[in-house]
């Protein structure tokens, strides 16, 4: 279990050899040709102590914020949520031993619909973004690094395959920049586009000038009904209360709903929760939780969490009582998050939503476009797996942009 500066694992199969069972060599290995920075994969659960700290420090200064890469939330993810063996953590080091990037990879069997074996960065159906923690400067040289370091590692199969990448972000162009240098394609294979908070506005502009008049109206009228029923309000959890009973709530209030019906709600699974609390007691503790909810008669009708990493923020996750859907709640608790517009340390926040969402869409204007890369892995034979692999893609790319038109 994570207990904040330690992860603590079950012990009953002994390091070595899991090691063994991961075909990783005893020693991590590191590459430093053609880049300033040496290169090593570990284990999870075997990263040296001298790394943690500048981990978290790292965060303060990436070239681009993502909280699901910080310390106090990938490695509860990695403790509770990772199968054993799965994953390598690749840590970028400068000669100086200063820790210029980390990143979580993973094998898998399959790259989309095609039976080819490839390295991806590992994600969890609760990180919502994958842009590695790379050190502000170094944006070129960690991939520059990276690239040729899973070149030599028998495990690495395949190709390369990059998840959740901001579009216009460093991180991007870091991997551009150096697939260019190394002489490789680097292929964005898919875009999507979510809805984004970035504005000038103040709340209350924000919300006239994004909402129609009508629908501001009507649900001026729903908060009127709400509080006919009932004693209705906001709150925000205060930076010294206790967060455990606001999660408590947060995981009763989602089961009830159509997510605990399908068993898909976070209390549904024991270490998704376990994680849950950890994440969100951990960020609560950095003073980085922003977590608010809408009460009747002292109850929670719905909440929402966000993440902060300055300049940017994360909108986490969200959940309301299906009892109350004709008070529109998760509209009610959207609205009363703009106040986030009013910190001069956060610029924008992401929604981390799914595209063309059928609520956020409608409340917040400005989009955020996430995309997948594809990189080529050394030597002949991967070489050749990512060609055949891309032309199989673009191939089903044409038939399925033949079949829209045919049916326009």
């Amino acid at each position: 279990m994570y207990q904040g500066d330690a992860i603590s694992l079950p012990t009953e199969t002994p390091l070595a050899a899991r090691r063994s069972q991961l075909g990783a060599p005893t020693r991590p290995i590191a590459i430093t040709q053609g880049s300033t920075l040496a290169c090593y994969f570990f284990d999870p659960a075997d990263l040296p102590a001298d790394i943690l700290p500048q981990w978290t420090v790292l965060a303060d200064q990436a070239a681009e914020p993502n909280c699901f890469a910080e310390r106090w939330f990938l490695e509860p993810s990695l403790a509770l949520l990772a199968k054993r063996g799965d994953v390598r953590v690749a840590t970028l080091m400068s000669p100086e031993g200063l820790l210029a990037g980390l990143m979580p990879l993973t094998v898998k069997p399959r790259y989309g619909r095609l039976p080819v074996k490839s390295v991806q960065n590992w994600l969890h159906h609760n990180a919502f973004l994958g842009v590695p923690l790379i050190r502000r400067g170094m944006e070129t040289e960690f991939w520059k690094a990276l690239l040729p370091a899973l070149d030599t590692q028998r495990w690495a199969r395949g190709l390369f395959h990059v998840s959740g990448l901001t579009a216009n972000g460093r991180a991007l162009r870091g991997l551009e920049d150096a697939a260019e240098t190394l002489d490789r394609r680097c292929d964005i294979v898919h875009r999507t586009r979510r809805a984004m908070l970035q504005t000038q506005h103040t709340p209350q502009t924000y919300w006239e000038a994004n909402v129609r008049k009508k629908k501001r109206k009507e649900i001026d009228r729903l908060v009127k009904r709400l509080g006919e029923i009932g004693d209705a309000g906001f709150t925000t959890l205060h930076r010294d209360a206790d967060v455990a009973p606001w999660i408590d709530a947060f995981l009763e209030l989602e089961a009830r709903g159509w997510k605990g019906d399908a068993g898909s709600a976070i209390a549904c699974d024991p270490a998704i929760a376990e994680f849950f609390r950890t994440a969100l007691t951990a960020a609560h503790g950095r003073g980085i939780l922003d977590f608010h909810r809408l009460d009747l008669d002292g109850k929670p009708i719905a909440m929402l969490v966000n993440f902060l990493s300055a300049p940017g923020g994360f909108s986490f996750k969200i959940a309301f009582d299906e009892k109350f859907a004709r008070f529109s709640p998760g509209v009610l608790i959207e609205r009363y998050n703009l106040r986030i517009l009013d910190r001069d340390d956060i610029a924008w926040v992401d929604s981390c939503a799914s595209e063309d969402h059928p609520m956020i869409d409608g409340l917040w204007s400005e989009r955020r476009d996430i995309v997948r890369v594809t990189v080529p892995l050394g030597g002949r034979r991967r070489g050749m797996i990512f060609r055949l692999a891309r032309f199989a893609e673009n191939r089903a790319a044409k038939v399925r942009q033949i079949q829209k038109q045919m049916k326009a």
